[in-house]
């Protein structure tokens, strides 16, 4: 599940949800949703906007599983 990914990455910038949200320029309801599984093959582009604001790649993002996008 990609939450891991970002959530470690999360701490490791000392983050919190809202913080990660601003940056990425995306709702809070969104990150929360993504932390409760509710969404669970982010799109292509939220995947990119986590991956930006966090400052690492997609392979980051998605190290323990290669089908974790949703296909547009």
């Amino acid at each position: 599940m990609m939450w891991k990914n970002v959530y470690k990455l999360m701490k490791e910038k000392e983050w919190n949800q809202n913080q990660l949200a601003k940056k990425a320029g995306v709702n809070n309801t969104v990150i929360s949703a993504l932390k409760n599984g509710k969404i669970k093959k982010p799109s292509f582009d939220l995947a990119c906007k986590l991956a930006d604001a966090l400052e690492v790649s997609l392979d980051d993002l998605r190290k323990d599983d290669k089908n974790e996008f949703q296909s547009d």
